[in-house]
């Protein structure tokens, strides 16, 4: 079920949007997965680092972060000073929408969830703020 807009937004620079369009894009077919993480400011989440990381499921219609690869990436933002702000993933062949699974699995309010979609020639990607089985859009920023 989607909401609307959560108030939140989500501001990324273009090249960390280029590392995970590229790492989408070298999973297929299968979704592909990551991190990001940075700071807060308000309502503004600023994207300063993106971790791209392995689907062990290797499926086209789910994912899940390698375990070793998700601490790694939570060690180094912690080493960094940076706060965890979420996670993406792809969506190979549907919209950059939540499916029922992934409204399922959010289980991190605080979270940001940034879905990319290669359904079409052009990528398009969307930011959802996910709580009590309701996704409501978050606006991106590409600076």
């Amino acid at each position: 079920m989607s909401g609307t807009n959560s108030g939140y937004r989500l501001r990324i620079a273009r090249r960390d949007y280029g590392v995970i369009e590229g790492h989408a894009r070298s999973g297929l077919p299968n979704e592909s997965c990551g991190l990001i993480a940075g700071r807060v400011e308000g309502f503004v989440k600023i994207v300063e680092r993106v971790y791209p990381l392995t689907n062990i499921d290797s499926s086209e219609e789910h994912f899940t972060i390698e375990p070793h690869e998700q601490l790694r990436a939570i060690l180094d933002m912690r080493k960094s000073g940076l706060v965890p702000l979420g996670n993406f993933h792809s969506h190979p062949n549907t919209p950059a929408r939540p499916s029922d699974e992934d409204i399922r699995l959010a289980l991190d309010p605080s979270a940001s969830y940034l879905i990319i979609s290669l359904a079409s020639e052009t990528p398009v990607m969307r930011a959802f703020h996910i709580e009590s089985g309701i996704a409501a859009a978050e606006e991106i920023e590409i600076v």
